[in-house]
């Protein structure tokens, strides 16, 4: 069994501040061990549940993130970014047997994450077919056009009843709850023993149940923040510009709404 894993840092235990998220912030290290922690975790689970091939995709911001040197020896890992539209998926084929999703958060736009964003602070909204549209909404119809199951999230509780919502057979394991900028957690060493028995779990019970269906067009609209950075990436081929903070980008291929967020949010 093939196992791909997609790893942020945003909805890992007890993080409830952007100093704790970022590569220089006084917070940062505490908090990349406990990302390092909880993958770990999700490979153990992996491998317990029969997975052979585990490849981990470092998907926060740096993309160097993750203490390699802590990583079990059966496990592969895509660090930084190769400027491919799948991004945080990079790696993934139809090879693969399951997608999980580590260290996951809600999106922009929603409250219960302080943290909570899409793709980068200067979108304020990304919605896909008139529905608010998350990071893991983006990834997990790159699992499905691989024909890939999404079966796993661990994050925060708003994104981890959205992706029931998606995907309502994926197990999900919520780790924390915000409450305006603070957050309620469980402890880390709970939330690895969590997340390595929910990964055995779904991929040994869950897998069949979890497969999702892309649909067949795409209507794609970001609100930035800015007027300027909509200007800026009205010139994409397709997009159009109905509002000063708002872009509209419509296709039957996913492939081609993926490259159009690559570029358009850069």
């Amino acid at each position: 069994m093939k196992v791909f894993i997609s790893a942020d840092i945003e909805g890992c235990a007890a993080i409830a501040t952007w100093d704790e998220v970022h590569k220089g912030g006084t917070g940062y290290q505490e908090f990349r061990e406990q990302m390092t922690a909880e993958v770990i975790a999700a490979c153990e689970g992996a491998r317990a549940a029969g997975a052979t091939d585990i490849l981990i995709k470092d998907a926060h911001e740096s993309g160097c993130n993750l203490i390699v040197s802590r990583l079990p020896e059966y496990a592969r890992i895509v660090r930084a970014w190769s400027g491919h539209p799948y991004v945080m998926m990079f790696g993934l084929d139809s090879s693969y047997d399951a997608a999980l999703f580590i260290g996951y958060h809600d999106a922009a736009g929603s409250d219960t994450n302080p943290l909570a964003h899409t793709m980068n602070e200067r979108i304020a909204r990304l919605s896909i077919n008139g529905e608010l549209a998350s990071e893991f909404t983006v990834n997990a119809y790159t699992a499905a056009l691989n024909g890939v199951p999404p079966v796993f999230l661990s994050g925060d509780r708003g994104i981890c009843a959205a992706a029931k919502r998606l995907v309502p057979g994926m197990k999900t394991i919520a780790l924390s709850e915000g409450f305006g900028r603070a957050t309620m957690s469980v402890a880390p060493a709970k939330a690895v023993r969590m997340i390595r028995e929910g990964v055995e779990e779904a991929l040994t019970e869950g897998r069949s149940q979890c497969a999702l269906t892309l649909p067949d067009r795409f209507e794609v609209e970001l609100e930035f923040n800015n007027a300027s950075d909509a200007y800026r990436s009205s010139f994409y081929p397709g997009v159009e510009h109905p509002k000063p903070c708002m872009l509209r980008f419509v296709s039957n291929d996913y492939f081609e709404v993926l490259r159009a967020i690559r570029f358009i949010t850069v």
